[in-house]
């Protein structure tokens, strides 16, 4: 009877070390990375490049799933529905972390289903325009756009993308309109451009940089509040003319909710040491990426950056009427 008790105690204490692990054990096995886009995107290539770093700090694999679709929501459905023990990671960016809750009506809450764990970095937009526009700077854009109501171009890479808010929010800092001509990414849309067929785009600046290179586009400003060290003779928007113009593309990492805390800041501590690498630093230089301040790395920092990005992009999309099939 007392081996039988032994055994049931020694096999009771088995089941609780086998329980959560705590953040000394974790991780015990590989971690997956939800990326919700398909492979080879900005997104995606940020993803793997960090999970490298992660693997050599955490000392496991880090494994890729690409989940796209839908805005990248089917991606972030996957991680709300993963279990909360830290081998699910959730990749995204302001797109799929907070824009799709103005768009789309989601089977999830996309400010609370998911604990936050860093603010990666950002980047900010360019606004480009074909290199026979009749406007050298932005404040001859705006007024040609002005002069020239419902006529003029803007490529996005598809409704209710970055671009295309960044876009209707420029009509109304600007009091302008013209026509939005979506595409199926920003690569056609920017062979376009170089060809004349459409006017302007305001995309994430690392797009353009071959283009700005070789001098095929005219650029007018960088969308962010400070100028860009990847583009540094490039004027803000303040610079340029339009006071309080601002967006950018940002990326961030999240883990399910209910993810044990020590575990979460096991995570926030890992990528803090890889943001702060020089390899990495350089990195991010080469993709036009700014590393979030230390003072914002924290897991509280990103998600009230996320309700004040929410607070502010997601009235902008329900006044516009942008409507995602």
């Amino acid at each position: 009877m007392r081996g039988w008790l032994a055994a049931l105690l020694v096999a009771m204490l088995g089941a609780g070390l086998n329980g959560p692990a705590a953040a000394e054990d974790y991780p015990a096995r590989p971690v997956t990375m939800i990326v919700p886009f398909p492979a080879g995107g900005a997104t995606d290539t940020l993803a793997r490049f960090l999970g490298e770093r992660l693997n050599v700090v955490l000392k496991q694999p880090i494994v890729i799933e690409n989940v796209g679709g839908a805005a990248g929501s089917l991606g972030v459905s996957r991680a709300v529905r993963a279990a909360p023990d830290g081998y699910t990671l959730s990749i995204g960016t302001s797109t799929t972390h907070m824009l799709t809750g103005g768009l789309y009506a989601l089977p999830f809450d996309l400010l609370g289903d998911l604990e936050p764990v860093i603010l990666i970095g950002s980047e900010p937009l360019l606004i480009v325009g074909r290199k026979d526009l009749p406007a050298d700077d932005l404040k001859q854009l705006i007024a040609w756009l002005k002069a020239n109501p419902d006529k003029a171009s803007i490529g996005i890479a598809g409704v209710g993308a970055t671009g295309h808010l960044a876009g209707i929010a420029f009509q109304k800092a600007t009091g302008t309109t013209f026509q939005f001509v979506p595409y199926r990414g920003n690569g056609p849309a920017m062979q376009d451009l170089v060809a004349g067929q459409i006017d302007a785009m305001i995309e994430p600046a690392s797009n353009f940089k071959a283009l700005v290179g070789a001098g095929s586009i005219k650029t007018y400003a960088v969308t962010s509040k400070a100028r860009s060290p990847s583009w540094p003779n490039i004027p803000t928007a303040d610079e340029a003319g339009l006071s309080g113009y601002s967006a950018s593309l940002w990326y961030g990492l999240w883990v399910p909710k209910g993810t044990p805390k020590d575990i979460t800041a096991k995570l926030n501590a890992a990528m803090v040491q890889i943001l702060a690498s020089p390899p990495v630093t350089q990195r991010f230089a080469e993709l036009g990426i700014q590393a979030s301040p230390l003072a914002q790395q924290s897991p509280d920092a990103l998600r009230a950056y996320q309700k004040d990005e929410a607070d502010r992009w997601w009235p902008i999309i329900r006044a516009s009427g942008v409507k995602v099939e």
